[in-house]
């Protein structure tokens, strides 16, 4: 394919994502409950220190501020009229930070769930998600988009809408499901479903994986699952920095530098090619994990005993392969220093 990830990916061993847009923003004064796409307007110079934070760390690929830019999440806002401005702007923003930058780097689309339940469950019907998603990756694409991101999705019916809609769209697309639920996506998806599904697409992604979830722990697991189903499709890993905890009023993630720095590295022995990092990963943790990578020299896959000592224990018995941890997390992981 001639998409500018697809070359990248043709020309390097791996490849670094970004970190989280929520906690760096939530860093930059963003309000709990307001839209962040709404500061791609009102804000735009805090959207664009958001990109170059992620580039300067080293990433390769840097996702938009449009992760709930469809018309049914902005609907919550007042703001479903204003889905083609604000990916515009996310994109524009991007765009202009991607070109002044001193090496390639790829502008992806970021595209999160509806926030429905698609039919018979819920009613959000498959024509219906695909025409909101369709609208999105239009303008996602008008703004100077190299490829839309579907990330964070939970259902395999919504999966294939994005990817019809990035197919209308003809764009190349990556798709990520978060699975956190004994190792399955909250609807109940695992590892090896979305491994087999990606290729069953009429438009399959230029790369799938994980992001999200519970821990680097859990999605490293997941890695090892599509690795295992003999997938040659690159796959990614955006794991979270550590564990969500509420502390004085705020949520904190306690995964340090350091230990996404063994993450990146370990993800990388997994298999995955496209690594980085989710909720509360932050400039600097990128700058370790691109350092780590660096430097690291590839080796075999490490066992699961190996992720939990490095990393800290499971939060379930299974990942729904019916492969058990060899513990399960007790009071969180490890912190490292």
């Amino acid at each position: 394919m001639s998409d500018p990830l697809s070359r990248l990916l043709e020309a390097r061993d791996w490849l670094m994502a970004d970190g989280a847009t929520g906690t760096n923003l939530f860093n930059m004064g963003l309000e709990a409950g307001e839209a962040p796409e709404l500061w791609n307007v009102a804000h735009p110079e805090r959207i664009t220190a958001l990109y170059r934070g992620a580039v300067e760390a080293g990433s390769d690929i840097f996702l938009t501020n449009s992760f709930g830019g469809n018309a049914s999440r902005l609907r919550l806002h007042g703001a479903h009229r204003r889905v083609g401005e604000l990916n515009r702007a996310a994109a524009e923003l991007a765009r202009e930070v991607a070109d002044r930058a001193a090496r390639r780097t790829v502008v992806a689309g970021s595209m999160g769930p509806t926030g429905e339940i698609m039919a018979p469950l819920g009613e959000l019907t498959h024509a219906l998600a695909v025409e909101m998603f369709h609208e999105q990756a239009e303008a996602l694409k008008a703004g100077g988009a190299d490829v839309l991101w579907v990330e964070t999705i939970s259902s395999a019916d919504e999966f294939r809408a994005a990817a019809e809609a990035a197919r209308s769209a003809e764009m190349p697309w990556c798709g990520t499901m978060s699975f956190d639920t004994a190792g399955r996506s909250m609807m109940g998806v695992t590892a090896a479903d979305l491994a087999a599904l990606v290729e069953k697409l009429p438009h399959p992604p230029v790369a799938f994986g994980a992001n999200c979830g519970v821990g680097a722990s859990d999605l490293l697991r997941t890695i090892l699952s599509f690795a295992a189903e003999g997938t040659e499709r690159p796959i990614i890993a955006k794991g979270n920095a550590g564990v969500p905890k509420y502390v004085h009023g705020h949520i904190h993630y306690d995964g340090t530098p350091e230990l996404m720095a063994d993450y990146a590295t370990l993800a990388r022995d997994c298999g995955a090619r496209i690594i980085g990092g989710c909720c509360g990963t932050t400039p600097e943790h990128l700058r370790h994990m691109h350092a780590a990578l660096e430097a690291h020299t590839p080796g075999p896959r490490p066992k699961l005993d190996v992720i939990a000592a490095r990393l800290g224990g499971f939060s379930s018995v299974s990942d729904g392969s019916g492969e058990a941890p060899p513990e399960r997390r007790r009071g969180g992981r490890r912190r490292r220093s």
